[in-house]
């Protein structure tokens, strides 16, 4: 076989005898006038010439390679190649593979290489089709094709961290903080800076103002952005409609969410990498009418207080607790709407139990917080990996302690009271609306009475209220009906509940509003909370199986249960919330 340098060799021939004439040519007579070419001119030109020659000649070669093999060609040189698709693929990794993504649209994108028949390669297209959601196509190139594009590595600037949705520095942080002390600060500040990093300042107003959740809207006229702090929705900002694609592509973007998808729900998460603390961002869209809805739930660790004194159980509730999570066996139940902090009450729970000679396993969908020493488990419906499955496979690793996230189904139920009584202690929630309800929930997914009675040790019910501005709090004179249902509620607090209140001494508060609250009134929020236990009552009631739940409420209560409706207003009473807010989550 001739070698690149045996097919060179008359072109080589043929170069020389070219650039001779040429020279002879240019040799002037002695009495010409023209210009003098030196020798170390004309040497550097021939060598240019053959440099071209050759890598002519050697693109031919590959070209010819490329139609042996079956894939396209491609010289790169010269061909305009974007940032955007360059990088793609990390400087390291091109260099490594001898790739580099050249061409980039919104539905496809095009790999040039040196090395086709490489699996690694070939491994690397699929994982970047399946990352951007687009076709992709392989292309030989020369060595010296690649190494032409490889030197736009250093014309590509430096992508900042939060722009790739993997990190945002302190620094970052506190510039995009700087000066915001409302949310008219924010908004004003969204209508200042470029387009890449409106998603930058969203988020980073989010952390500042402690919002759970950031809501991005699509409307008729306009875009309006909204915080979620403390459970309700806050104006934050408006953005021009014409910037709705480039917003929408870049939280796809983040989240790794199709971009060219927009009809259907999507589910994906990124994380933001902070000197003290990892948030993991999970989002969510839905098509609405003019256009799409994007939530993304801002999920901070640092925001988690994992004990029963933080969390706000105090008196007989809190006594209650303590008792029943440190008994072997049995059930814990934890009820209310979605949002109310359930599974943090199951967390610190586990918290309280994680110790060195204890074993405890969770079932979760999904795993909102990493629990250090406890080991947590996913649930994947789309392998059949579901709660009750789940239960019954973790049973075979010997736990001493089960969390199963929510009981939905009778099979999920029937399989963790079974867990219960045979040695576990199993903690769970489940969706009514009161810790009475729970008993006829039970009951009526299919529950057998006999098996149930016996499993439960206690149930809890909460809702989260927000706390009044430390800062801004003052005494607030209720109306007349007001305080005429809040002596009610006080008045049938059991006395085997240890609470004592003089109805005729009663001092509420609410917060006025100010710059440390954004003019909310509210900082934080707490729980409320009912719980009962099982007694020979309730137990001899649901062998009866009847399902009252006002029969159960009123034994709960008789056995010295304090309501949600009564523990908030206590709380209120306290100085920490209002009884405004008491009566939204409860009444």
């Amino acid at each position: 076989m001739k070698t690149i340098d045996d097919l060179l060799n008359p072109v080589r021939k043929e170069s020389s005898n070219e650039v001779k004439k040429k020279d002879s040519i240019a040799q002037p007579s002695s009495n010409s006038q023209a210009p003098q070419i030196s020798t170390e001119e004309v040497s550097e030109k021939f060598t240019e010439k053959i440099k071209e020659i050759k890598i002519k000649q050697k693109e031919k070669i590959i070209e010819a390679r490329a139609k042996e093999l079956g894939i396209s060609y491609i010289n790169l040189k010269g061909f305009p190649i974007s940032q955007e698709a360059l990088a793609l693929i990390p400087q390291d990794q091109a260099l490594m593979f001898r790739t580099i993504c050249f061409f980039r649209s919104g539905e496809e994108i095009r790999l040039a290489t040196t090395k086709p028949e490489d699996r690694a390669v070939r491994e690397l297209l699929g994982e970047l089709s399946k990352r951007v959601y687009a076709r992709g196509g392989l292309y030989l190139i020369s060595d010296y094709s690649f190494e032409t594009a490889f030197k736009l590595y250093e014309r590509l600037p430096k992508i900042r961290e939060i722009e790739k949705g993997v990190k945002i520095t302190e620094e970052e942080l506190e510039k995009y903080k700087e000066g915001i002390t409302s949310f008219k600060d924010i908004n004003k500040k969204i209508q200042q800076i470029p387009i890449t990093e409106i998603v930058a300042m969203i988020t980073a107003g989010a952390l500042k103002v402690r919002s759970s959740d950031i809501h991005i809207e699509a409307e008729e006229k306009d875009v309006k952005v909204r915080y979620r702090i403390d459970g309700i929705l806050q104006d934050a900002a408006e953005l021009q409609k014409e910037l709705w694609p480039k917003i929408i592509s870049r939280i796809k973007l983040l989240a790794g969410l199709k971009i060219n998808i927009t009809d259907v729900p999507q589910d994906g998460r990124f994380s933001i990498n902070l000197a003290q603390e990892k948030i993991d961002v999970r989002t969510s869209t839905i098509p609405i009418a003019y256009g799409e809805s994007v939530v993304m739930r801002l999920l901070m660790p640092s925001t988690i207080k994992l004990s029963f004194e933080d969390l706000g159980v105090r008196g007989k509730a809190y006594e209650t607790l303590l008792q029943e999570s440190g008994r072997p066996n049995g059930m814990i139940i934890t009820t209310g709407p979605t949002g109310s902090g359930k599974t943090t009450t199951l967390y610190t729970v586990l918290t309280k139990l994680n110790e060195p000679g204890v074993k405890i396993i969770t079932l979760e969908d999904p795993i909102e917080y990493k629990l250090k020493g406890i080991n947590q488990s996913q649930i994947d419906h789309s392998k059949e990996y579901s709660f009750a499955k789940g239960i019954r496979s973790i049973l075979r690793q010997d736990p001493d302690v089960i969390m199963v996230g929510e009981i939905r189904d009778l099979e999920t139920a029937d399989t963790a009271i079974n867990a219960a009584l045979t040695g576990h202690l199993v903690v769970s929630t489940l969706h009514t609306n009161s810790a009475a309800g729970a008993i006829p929930r039970f009951l009526a997914i299919g529950v057998k009475p006999f098996l149930l009675a016996p499993a439960l040790n206690a149930i809890i019910a909460q809702r989260l209220v927000r706390r009044i501005c430390s800062n801004c709090k003052e005494e607030e004179i209720l109306e007349e009906k007001t305080l005429e249902k809040v002596k009610k509620i006080l008045s049938e607090i059991p006395e085997s509940s240890g609470e004592k209140v003089d109805l005729d001494n009663l001092k509420f508060y609410r917060g006025r509003g100010c710059q440390m609250c954004n003019g909310i009134g509210y900082k934080g929020r707490i729980g409320i909370y009912e719980v009962f236990t099982m007694n020979k009552e309730i137990e001899k009631l649901i062998l009866s199986g009847q399902m009252a739940e006002y029969r159960i409420q009123e034994l709960a209560q008789k056995g010295g249960m304090i309501t949600m409706a009564q523990d908030g207003i206590l709380k209120a009473l306290d100085g920490i919330t209002s009884v405004e807010e008491v009566f939204r989550v409860t009444v």
